[in-house]
């Protein structure tokens, strides 16, 4: 069995540190300096060769720093002979770039994909792709997670009699199925249609949502648009209460002011993305998915079944 070295870089150590806490692996040292012309450079500062290397770092902002850095990273174990080089991305922003929907655009999740193996991206661990085809964009294997379990296993605490899981738009609807059938509870949409990056509106509700407590689920919030527009929606039909619930809480631009603003019980996360102290409200809850990360990356390097982790829920 070849040895582990796992690397984190800037963009969430804390995360990094926690995943290695529950695989007993110290994180390898490594440095980022910063040239005067304001190019980055990368030194991993612990032995690579012939060794299963993997990098933490998730696309969070700011986007293009960590991304850059992530190419550098990879670049380095490549040249210190690295036997194996996983990225663990577990929030991929350019996920949402991923179709031609207006002319003469850019599909920049096929295109940093690309740039991922180009540098050295031997596999890819993530979690919750924006797109189900991004999956494809990438020519080495995927694994792809999703943290399901680690919000169910949050809600499970709460009286679900009078619940319903509503997915914002009918594209997020298979996962809020899914979601639903873990908690036991029905399932309602939004028939959503987006205008711009922060213009959002929400037509009308598909399914039942009077007087019951609605958990909306999404699989990432930046601006939170989309949130506050299915929030007044519900409110409009008559839901009892609200709760949020995503697995990536980017929560750009005040989002979260916005959000409480529209009097939701509690709104979920997960730490794909760091939190700042500012933003730790009594309203939000941050659940963490480093296990689920840590048994992934322990499968991976044992050879075992990553697929696994969802057949025993």
């Amino acid at each position: 069995m070849r040895e582990i070295a796992i690397f984190s870089g800037s963009a969430h150590p804390g995360l990094a540190e926690e995943i290695c806490a529950h695989l007993g692996e110290p994180v390898s040292p490594s440095h980022v300096s910063r040239f005067a012309n304001d190019c980055l450079e990368v030194q991993l500062q612990a032995n690579c060769r012939e060794r299963d290397v993997f990098l933490i770092q998730p696309l969070v902002a700011p986007v293009q720093e960590n991304l850059v850095e992530l190419l550098l990273m990879l670049d380095a174990a490549r040249g210190a002979s690295a036997a194996r080089t996983t990225v663990v991305m577990p929030h991929f922003a350019y996920a949402r770039s991923d179709k031609k929907d207006t002319p003469r655009i850019s599909i920049g999740g096929r295109l940093v994909a690309d740039l991922l193996v180009a540098a050295g991206a031997g596999r890819i661990l993530t979690m919750t792709l924006h797109s189900p085809q991004v999956h494809g964009f990438f020519s080495v294997p995927v694994d792809h997670l999703h943290a399901l379990r680690e919000l169910a296993g949050h809600f499970k605490n709460h009286d679900l009699s009078s619940t319903v899981v509503v997915s914002p738009d009918l594209g997020n609807a298979k996962t809020a199925t899914a979601f639903s059938r873990m908690l036991g509870v029905s399932v309602a949409a939004g028939a959503k249609q987006r205008f711009s990056d922060d213009r959002v509106v929400i037509t009308d509700i598909i399914g039942d949502v009077a007087g019951r407590d609605a958990i909306v689920l999404d699989d990432e919030i930046a601006r939170g648009s989309t949130t506050v527009e299915i929030v007044h929606k519900l409110r409009e039909r008559g839901a009892r209460s609200v709760r949020v619930a995503c697995t990536h809480g980017l929560f750009a631009d005040g989002a979260l002011d916005r959000i409480t603003a529209t009097g939701v019980t509690e709104i979920v996360c997960t730490n794909t993305a760091p939190i700042p102290e500012e933003n730790r409200i009594p309203e939000l809850t941050v659940l963490s998915i480093a296990s689920a990360l840590a048994e992934a990356i322990k499968r991976i390097h044992d050879g075992e079944s990553v697929s696994a982790l969802f057949d025993q829920h």
